[in-house]
């Protein structure tokens, strides 16, 4: 059964679940090595209050052969299995369990959070409170689709958790040369660090003494710390250097000092070199997605942008409209309107979806609110009498966002590719 099929069936429990006389329902407390189950129906009645098992196949078929005893001893034929996701501890058993045709939600953390108190009106967390708490809420309807998308949406998504884990290596690296190093020997390079980041690595590696720069040649300095000619700014901002190191107030190098730039600096090479490797593995994986191909068409999507468009929304027709799609990026709006008036609440989004598919197409907008005809006329009517208003430029490149993913939706769902004309019902041109 794929995801499709899956979410008819998750459409069709949710619609049934309250007060339901047909559902045994299996909540399940995960953890690393044992998982603890509870076992109830729709109306609040316990049948096991629990069952611990191993997280291992034998564990798994324990929990199987409770389930159809319970589900016959109390003519139970309907059997949904809910589970709290638990870092990736949850998901050998809920793939297991849909392998097995059975079908599998998820409830969101802080709903059980939130949740605990109302069972007995008590704070207190153990483990057979908690797989009770999961089980109360799928009677409730309270619980989430579970996804388990193909294998190269999975491989997507997989390239996509290396390449944001690199790029945190890659920061925290930078900041620790900044502000570990230079910060303390050559403190005069820091307003030079963002531009040219190999020749800074150079300087870190060969010449972060202030003391070894002044006492050398400035056309000995470059051709050591540069690779390119890139003209009369290089030139000047390496002399700027070069004079900044010979008045220096830097803390005196040893060796100690030597040996971590060169840890350092070769580390943050190495990473950049895996990021740009995981990059060539993400598109190579892409191109076996048609979909892929389409979401390149879109104005401001290059490689990674589409890459993790694609990976979020994986199966287009498991949405059955817009506001779902954009509430995945948590772009939809919210607001408090308890005792106000409509026009006194500010609506604000919601931020509750994925923040990485949120930043990456705000990044798309703001390229394509600058270079598409189309977009750049959907932007400045947003702008339309607002000119003075705080904050109306973000805001206006916000449901840009929200609008280029909807697009993005269409378009996979449709297997078209991107039509200009369609965005304002006219011809559109490309700067």
């Amino acid at each position: 059964m794929n995801d499709v099929d899956r979410f008819i069936q998750f459409s069709q429990f949710k619609t049934q679940i309250r007060g339901s006389m047909a559902h045994l329902i299996v909540g399940i407390d995960i953890a690393k090595d044992k998982h603890h189950a509870f076992f109830g129906t729709a109306n609040g009645k316990t049948l096991w209050r629990r069952l611990i098992f191993s997280n291992d196949l034998l564990g798994y078929t324990r929990l199987i052969e409770q389930t159809q005893v319970l589900s016959s001893q109390y003519q139970l034929g309907e059997v949904v299995f809910g589970l709290e996701p638990t870092s990736n501890y949850h998901k050998p058993l809920a793939y297991w369990l849909i392998k097995q045709q059975y079908l599998v939600v998820m409830v969101a953390g802080k709903a059980v959070k939130d949740n605990r108190e109302l069972l007995d009106g008590r704070w207190d967390k153990n483990d057979i409170k908690d797989s009770a708490n999961v089980a109360d809420l799928i009677s409730q309807g309270k619980c989430q689709f579970y996804e388990q998308p193909d294998e190269d949406i999975v491989g997507v998504r997989n390239l996509l958790v290396i390449r944001k884990q690199l790029k945190r290596e890659d920061h925290r690296l930078r900041m620790r040369i900044r502000n570990g190093l230079i910060a303390k020997y050559f403190p005069e390079m820091d307003r030079f660090w963002g531009h040219r980041l190999e020749e800074n690595l150079a300087i870190v590696r060969w010449y972060l003494d202030p003391r070894k720069i002044s006492d050398t040649e400035f056309e000995e300095f470059v051709r050591h710390v540069t690779t390119t000619n890139r003209g009369v700014r290089q030139m000047q901002r390496l002399r700027a250097i070069h004079q900044a190191a010979g008045e220096s107030v830097g803390m005196p190098m040893d060796e100690a000092a030597g040996y971590e730039a060169q840890l350092l600096v070769e580390r943050l090479r190495q990473v950049k070199e895996q990021i740009s490797q995981t990059m060539q593995h993400l598109e190579s994986k892409c191109q076996n997605l048609s979909g892929y191909q389409l979401l390149l068409t879109i104005p401001g999507f290059g490689p990674y942008i589409a890459a993790l468009v694609l990976g979020a929304l994986a199966s287009p027709f498991r949405f059955t409209s817009r506001k779902q799609v954009i509430r995945l990026a948590g772009l939809d709006l919210n607001a408090s309107r308890s005792g106000k008036k409509s026009q006194d609440s500010v609506p604000k989004i919601s931020k509750r979806g994925n923040a990485d598919l949120r930043y990456a197409l705000y990044q798309a907008a703001l390229i394509a609110s600058y270079h598409n005809d189309g977009f750049r006329r959907l932007y400045h009517r947003t702008l339309e009498g607002r000119h003075g208003e705080r904050g109306i430029k973000t805001k206006a490149r916000v449901k840009l966002s929200a609008k280029m993913l909807v697009v993005a939706w269409t378009m996979l769902k449709n297997n078209e590719p991107f039509d200009a004309r369609r965005l304002l019902g006219e011809s559109v041109q490309q700067r």
